[in-house]
C-alpha cells in the first residue's frame, strides 16, 4: 500500500495567448480552404508545416506525478441506544463489531473509523445516527470513502431522503441486531388535554397496540394508577380506542401512570406504561366569610380575597342581631336576613373554604348548621377561625358541633398586651410559616399585636406563638379535611403597616393555599422535579430529621434513595437519571409520586421492533446490503470497485483506488532543438516540392 506510483499525463502550455494561437489557426485553415477551391486539390506539406507550427505555438509537455496510495475511510457506526438493549441484540450487535473490526484491520486498502451513538452516559429519547456519521466524514474527502455500516435494530430517526445522500458516503450497509420474529406491545395515548379544572374530571382516550407476526386480537388488563396509591382496572380490546375519566385533584402537576399488562414473549415492558401530565388549574375558588360585629380587620380579609380574580367571595357580616333593640322602624332598615339554610345546607359544599371571622353565638345560625360545617370539613372541605375576644367567652363557637374540629379549645383568657407573632420550631419546618418575611428583606422586624386570646389543648402543628410562647397559629387534619386557627383578630395591624407591619398577604395565602391542599405548602407531601437529566426530589423536613424515597426506574430496577437535610429545614436529594420514560416514587407513609424523564412519548420507545424499513430504499440506492444478524452472526467483508456491493452474507466495501501526490515533474513533449530541426526541414521540404512543380 506504501509503493510509490508514477503517472503521465499530456499538458498544453501555450507560447502565446490561447486566444491568438486560435485566430492564426482559423487564418491558416481559411488560406487552406481557399487555396483548395482555387486549385481543386489539397497541398499536402503545406497543411503538414502550418499544423507543425500550431503545435509548436502549443507547447506541449509531459507531466509526471509520483503518487503514494492512501486507505479508503470506512465508518462503523454501532446504535447503543436504549431500545439496543431488549432481546439479543447488545451481544449480537458487540459480536459483530468484533467481527467487522478484525476484517478490515488486515485491509491495507481501508482504514476503519468506529463511532458508538449516542456516546456512553448520554440520555436522549431519539436514535440519531446520520447525525454522528456527519461527524465521522466531516474531514474525508468524497473520493476516500469507502462505506458506511449501521450496526442497529434498524429504528433510527433522522434516515435522510435516498435521493439527497446520492454517492457521498459510498455503499450504506447495516447489520440489524434483532429477530424477524418479534413481538412488542405498548400503549398510546391518542388524546389528553394540557390542563384540567380542579374538582372536575378530565377525559383522556388510549390505544393497546400489539405489534409482531404472530399476534392476535385480544383483551389486556389495563392499571391506571393514582397518586394517592389507588389503583383502578379495567379490561379492553387491543387495537380498539378507549376513554377513561381522571380526577383533578388539586393546581399544578398531576401525574397519573397508566400501565397495560404485558404480552406474553414481549420484546420489553418499557413501553407498557403511559405518563399522563397534566396541569390542574382552579376555574374559581369560591369562599365563605362570616364576620361577627363590624372592626377594622374585616377590610383586610375583603381587600385579600377580592384582589385574587380567580376568587368568588360570599361576605355576610352581623350588623343587627335579632336581640338587639333600638329605635329604628323596621319598615326603615335595610338589612339582608341571614341566608343560613342556603349557605349551610344547600350551597355548602359548593364552597371551597369557610372563614370564620370574630364570631360570636347567637340565635341567627341554628346549632344543627354547625353539624354541617364540621362533617363538611370531615369530609374534605377547609375551614379557617379567626378568634376574637368572643371565642373567650360564652358565647365561642367552640361550644358548639365545631368543638370537634377546632384544634384549640379556649382557656377563657385574653390578652390584651403588647406582643411580637414568632415562628415556632415547627413552624421554621413547615411551608406555610418556613422563610416567611417582609417582602423587602431589609426592613425592621415584624410589628406587634395587641390582643391574643388563650387556647388549651391544642391538637395539631402550632407554627406561630404569641404571648408568653401561647398558640398564635394552629394548622390541624380533620378526616379528609384542614382546619386552621388564628388565635388572634389583630393581623389588620400588620396590613396597617403598624410599627413596620409584618407579611399578613404572605402569611394569609399561605395558610388558605395549605388549607385547600395545595401540594407546595403540604408538609407532608413528596416533591419530584426534573431538571434536564437530575431529578430533584424533595420533602419537608416538617418531624423528620431524615427520610428514604423508593424510587423505580423505568426499567424495573428499584433503589432506595436518602433525603437528607438541605437549606430552609427541606430534605432534598438529587438522583442522575440515567434512562429515559417514567420514574415512580414511593414513601413509607404510601405517598407516590411519578416523574416523566425526557418526552412522554419517547420515540425511542415509541417503536422497538427491529425494522429494516427505513434503510432499504439508500442500502438499494448506494449498492449497499442488509444483514440479519440472527441469520447471519458473523458476514463476510470484502473489497469491491462497483456495485453491488456484497450479497446476502457478504458486505463490500467501495475501493476507491485513492491516493496523494508526492511529487511532480514537467518536461517537454519535443525538446526546443528537435522541435526547430524538425519545423526548418519541413519548411525546406515545403519549398523544394512546389518550388520544382513551379507551384
Amino acid at each position: 500500500m506504501n509503493d510509490l506510483q508514477s503517472a503521465l499525463s499530456l499538458h498544453i502550455n501555450p507560447a502565446f495567448p490561447i486566444n491568438l494561437i486560435l485566430v492564426l489557426g482559423a487564418i491558416g485553415l481559411i488560406l487552406i480552404i481557399v487555396d483548395v477551391l482555387r486549385t481543386r486539390r489539397i497541398r499536402l506539406w503545406r497543411v503538414v508545416t502550418g499544423a507543425a507550427f500550431i503545435l509548436a505555438l502549443l507547447n506541449p509537455s509531459l507531466h509526471e506525478e509520483k503518487r503514494e496510495p492512501v486507505p479508503g475511510i470506512a465508518a462503523v457506526i454501532v446504535d447503543q441506544s436504549a431500545s439496543q438493549s431488549f432481546g439479543e441484540r447488545t451481544e449480537r450487535t458487540q459480536k459483530a463489531l468484533e467481527h467487522v473490526q478484525a476484517q478490515i484491520d488486515g485491509m491495507d486498502e481501508v482504514e476503519l473509523r468506529v463511532i458508538h451513538a449516542p456516546q456512553d452516559g448520554a440520555l436522549v429519547t431519539r436514535t440519531d445516527l446520520f447525525s454522528s456519521l456527519e461527524k465521522v466524514y466531516a474531514d474525508v474527502p468524497i473520493s476516500r470513502r469507502a462505506g458506511v455500516i449501521f450496526i442497529t435494530d434498524g429504528q433510527v430517526h433522522d434516515i435522510p431522503e435516498a435521493q439527497d445522500i446520492g454517492d457521498q458516503y459510498g455503499p450504506v450497509h447495516v447489520l440489524l441486531s434483532g429477530d424477524k420474529q418479534e413481538t412488542d406491545r405498548r400503549i398510546v395515548v391518542t388524546d389528553a388535554p394540557a390542563f384540567g379544572i380542579v374538582g372536575q374530571n378530565i377525559t383522556v382516550k388510549f390505544r393497546i397496540v400489539d405489534e409482531g407476526p404472530k399476534v392476535s386480537p385480544q383483551a389486556a388488563r389495563v392499571t391506571l394508577q393514582l397518586s394517592t396509591g389507588e389503583e383502578r382496572y379495567e379490561r379492553v380490546m387491543v387495537g380498539e380506542e378507549h376513554t377513561i375519566r381522571l380526577p383533578v385533584k388539586h393546581a399544578g402537576q398531576n401525574v397519573f401512570e397508566l400501565r397495560v399488562e404485558p404480552l406474553e414473549g414481549e420484546l420489553t415492558e418499557r413501553n407498557n406504561t403511559a405518563a399522563l401530565d397534566f396541569q390542574g388549574v382552579r376555574d374559581r375558588l369560591r369562599v365563605l366569610l362570616v364576620s361577627g360585629k363590624p372592626y377594622a380587620g374585616g377590610r383586610t380579609w375583603r381587600d385579600l380575597l377580592t384582589a385574587d380574580p380567580s376568587v368568588d367571595l360570599v361576605h355576610f357580616t352581623i350588623l343587627r342581631e335579632p336581640e338587639k333593640i333600638d329605635a329604628t322602624p323596621q319598615n326603615e332598615m335595610s338589612l339582608i336576613a341571614f341566608p343560613f339554610r342556603e349557605l349551610f345546607e344547600l350551597k355548602l359544599y359548593e364552597f371551597d373554604l369557610i372563614i370564620f371571622d370574630r364570631y360570636r353565638l347567637s340565635r341567627i345560625l341554628p346549632d344543627h348548621y354547625f353539624q354541617n360545617i364540621a362533617r363538611y370539613v370531615r369530609e374534605g372541605g377547609a375551614f379557617l377561625e379567626a378568634s376574637g375576644p368572643a371565642y373567650a367567652g360564652e358565647d365561642s363557637i367552640y361550644y358548639t358541633a365545631l368543638k370537634n374540629i377546632l384544634p384549640g379549645a379556649p382557656t377563657g383568657d385574653v390578652y390584651t398586651q403588647s406582643f411580637v407573632p414568632d415562628v415556632t420550631d415547627a413552624g421554621q419546618a413547615h411551608p406555610v410559616t418556613r422563610s416567611l418575611v417582609h417582602k423587602n428583606p431589609n426592613e425592621e422586624p415584624w410589628g406587634p399585636w395587641l390582643r391574643q386570646v388563650g387556647l388549651r389543648g391544642v391538637n395539631g402543628q402550632v407554627l406561630m406563638s404569641g404571648v408568653n410562647g401561647r398558640p398564635l397559629l394552629v394548622l390541624n387534619r380533620v378526616g379528609e379535611g384542614r382546619v386552621a386557627h388564628i388565635a388572634s383578630d389583630h393581623i389588620w395591624l400588620w396590613s396597617r403597616g403598624y410599627e413596620g407591619g409584618g407579611p399578613h398577604a404572605e402569611l394569609l395565602r399561605r395558610a388558605v393555599h395549605w388549607l385547600m391542599k395545595e401540594p407546595e405548602l403540604d408538609e407532608q407531601a413528596l416533591d419530584v422535579r426534573v431538571d434536564g437529566r437530575t431529578l430533584i426530589i424533595r420533602r419537608a423536613g416538617f418531624e423528620r430529621s431524615e427520610d428514604v424515597v423508593v424510587m423505580t426506574a423505568p426499567d424495573g430496577t428499584r433503589e432506595e434513595i436518602t433525603l437528607t437535610p438541605s437549606q430552609g429545614s427541606v430534605l432534598e436529594a438529587l438522583k442522575q437519571a440515567d434512562q429515559v420514560g417514567i420514574y415512580r416514587f414511593e414513601t413509607s407513609d404510601d405517598q407516590i409520586r411519578f416523574a416523566i424523564v425526557g418526552d412522554a412519548d419517547p420515540p425511542e420507545l415509541r417503536n422497538v421492533l427491529t425494522s429494516a424499513n427505513g434503510f432499504s430504499d439508500i442500502s438499494k440506492t448506494t449498492g449497499g446490503q442488509i444483514i440479519w444478524l440472527s441469520e447471519t452472526q458473523n458476514p463476510r467483508v470484502s473489497l469491491s470497485e462497483r456495485a453491488p456491493f456484497g450479497n446476502a452474507r457478504t458486505i463490500a466495501l467501495k475501493n476507491q483506488n485513492a491516493y496523494t501526490v508526492t511529487g511532480a515533474l514537467e518536461k517537454p513533449f519535443i525538446p526546443f532543438w528537435a522541435l526547430f530541426i524538425v519545423l526548418v526541414l519541413l519548411a525546406a521540404t515545403t519549398w523544394y516540392f512546389e518550388g520544382r512543380k513551379g507551384l
